[in-house]
Parts: C-alpha cells; sequence; structure tokens
C-alpha cells in the first residue's frame, strides 16, 4: 500500500497525462502459473492481499488499472522497486523512486551481486536501487544515494528527492488516536517473508525495554496475525495493546519510545524525536534519514517525469519549477 500511494501521489502532480498502474508483475510464465493457481507466492508483493489491496485502493480512488501493462504502449514507467523490471518494459523511459528503507546487506546479497544473478535472488529489499537499469533514480537522502552508488547504481543517474509519505512527518503530530506515552513495537514480516526470527526473544526484549510502562504492538499487515497475538499474549503484561491495523504514524507520533526490527516507520520515529530501537545500527539509519521537505517529493519526482518526457523547453521548466518551489 505504501507503494501505491506513492505512485497515486505522483500521478495527481501529472494530471496532464493519461496515467494507468499496475502492481509489480513478471513475464515469466511459470511465476505467472503459480500466481493463478496456487497460494505460495501470496506473502510475496507478487500476489495475494498486497496486490488485493493495492488493486481496492486503485478502484476506489477511480484510477486506470493495466496489470502487467497489456493494455497500452507506453512512453515512461515509474517504478518502486528494479529489483524484478521484465525485459518488455526496459525498452521504455523509467524511473525508480524509493519507497521505503532497504533490508539488511547480507552475504547473500553479496553473492547475488558477485555473480551478477537477478537481484530479486537476495531474498529481500537489500539490492533495491543498485541494478542501474532505470534510467533515472529518485533517492530519499544523501545517505541513500551513497548507499546506491556503492552497490552499483550510476552516481550521474541519482536524483535526490526525498520519500513521498515519509517527507512531511510532523504532521502526523496532529491525530486523534485515544492512547499516549506508551512504548510501541512495530514488527516485521520476516517468518511469512522466510527469513529467521526468534520472535519470543524479541517480544520479551520489548518487555524490558518498556519495564513496567504501557506497551503497544503495532503488526505488519503481511503476519500472521493469529500467530502473532497468541504469541504476545504469552510473552507481554496483561493489558499489552495490540493493533492489526490503523494509522502507525499516529501510534508512533503518540508514544514515547519505539521498537522496530526492519521497518521503515523507524524513520517517522527519528524523525520526531522519539528514542528508537532498532535492528539497524541508529547512526546508520539517521545517516540514512530520508529528507524532511515539506511534502514536496511528489512534486519533485513529477517534474522529473515531465523532463524525461521532453514535455517543456530548458527554460519553462525551470521557471514552472521555481514558481512552484516558491509557492511550497
Amino acid at each position: 500500500m505504501n507503494q501505491t500511494m506513492q505512485m497515486h501521489l505522483i500521478s495527481q502532480q501529472l494530471s496532464e497525462f493519461d496515467c494507468w498502474f499496475s502492481q509489480l508483475f513478471t513475464d515469466s510464465p511459470l511465476i505467472n502459473k503459480l500466481i493463478k493457481h496456487t497460494s505460495l507466492l501470496d506473502g510475496t508483493i507478487l500476489a495475494g492481499q498486497f496486490k488485493i489491496n493495492s488493486e481496492k485502493y486503485l478502484q476506489a480512488n477511480g484510477l486506470q488499472i493495466d496489470y502487467r501493462a497489456q493494455k497500452n504502449q507506453y512512453d515512461l514507467v515509474v517504478y518502486c522497486s528494479d529489483l524484478h523490471i521484465p525485459k518488455r518494459m526496459q525498452n521504455v523511459k523509467t524511473v525508480w523512486v524509493q519507497e521505503g528503507m532497504t533490508d539488511k546487506y547480507t552475504l547473500l546479497s553479496r553473492i547475488v551481486k558477485a555473480l551478477d544473478l537477478p537481484p530479486i535472488l537476495s531474498g529481500g529489499t537489500s539490492l533495491n536501487g543498485s541494478s542501474n537499469i532505470c534510467d533515472v533514480y529518485c533517492a530519499g537522502s544523501e545517505g541513500y544515494k551513497n548507499q546506491f552508488i556503492k552497490l552499483g547504481t550510476a552516481a550521474a543517474k541519482i536524483k535526490i528527492t526525498g520519500i513521498p509519505n515519509y517527507d512531511n512527518i510532523k504532521q502526523f503530530l496532529s491525530n486523534d488516536f485515544p492512547y499516549k506515552d506508551y512504548v510501541m513495537v512495530a514488527t516485521t514480516d520476516m517468518r511469512e517473508t522466510f527469513r529467521y526470527e526468534n520472535r519470543h526473544a524479541f517480544i520479551k526484549q520489548a518487555v524490558k525495554i518498556a519495564d513496567g510502562r504501557k506497551l503497544l504492538f503495532k503488526l505488519h499487515p503481511n503476519e500472521n496475525f493469529e500467530r502473532a497475538e497468541a504469541e504476545i499474549q504469552k510473552y507481554a503484561p496483561v493489558g499489552t495493546l495490540i493493533y492489526r491495523s490503523g494509522n502507525t504514524n499516529h501510534m508512533i507520533a503518540n508514544c514515547s519510545e519505539l521498537i522496530t526490527q526492519y521497518s521503515t516507520v523507524v524513520y517517522v520515529g527519528l524523525a520526531l524525536g522519539k528514542k528508537v530501537h532498532s535492528y539497524f545500527n541508529i547512526n546508520d539509519l539517521k545517516r540514512l534519514a530520508p529528507l524532511q521537505n515539506n511534502g514536496t517529493s511528489a512534486r519533485k519526482i513529477a517534474n522529473i517525469c515531465r523532463d524525461m518526457m521532453g514535455v517543456y523547453a530548458r527554460e519553462e521548466y525551470m521557471h514552472n519549477y521555481m514558481e512552484l518551489e516558491k509557492r511550497a
């Protein structure tokens, strides 16, 4: 949903174009058969609730859907992931947009990179933004730009734009979430995406950090809710709050301390000055933290799209861009 909402925000700044939307897809006959006839890939972004919920959002907002880009010939494609881009789409102008935190760079990531294998085989998002396939890469910060360069994307392709949905964090301070001053725990779907996690130890550590303070768990939308709730009820104090859904950003804004695993929401906590815990190094996260530019990332990315399309002469483009910056 984060990717879907970001694409929608960018499209709203491109009203003069005929914009269509698709869930991330593949042209692999085998994988498409697995998606259609089995539930094996329902825990990935290619299928299951990710596809269903995203398309429900698109329909509710009256947006045009062209799943697998089969209805039209396109002049420009905007991606949130370059882990897999079908070959036929690589002949089109492309803009990649960072959608959030990338996973930890692991031994498997290193092997995939060294052997020049498809980056999707890394088993996560650690190589997202590093394939150098797209024409332009929109990074969330100087720190992420340096990371993508180090992992193989040409520096000349990367523009620092900020990340839609994570570029105006202060807005979340105004909310109607009913609780305050608790220790919040944001979980991750590691087990559902075939990665190891000792959830019992993680819950016990959260209880230790809370040290008697109220605990609130916000579950990842891809989790097995029943299993996660049973574990929390077993190892956390009675009265611990558990949410399957809701506005995570508002929950973070009202907490006194934030505990995460591998989740982009840690940047919300950092931007709001919360004490945060993460499986990532906190100093590294501060270096990578997305720009806070008062919600202008989508517009900056849209202007890059216009530039790619050659809609404006250079002088007119710069004039319009500066005018929009003044209004912001």
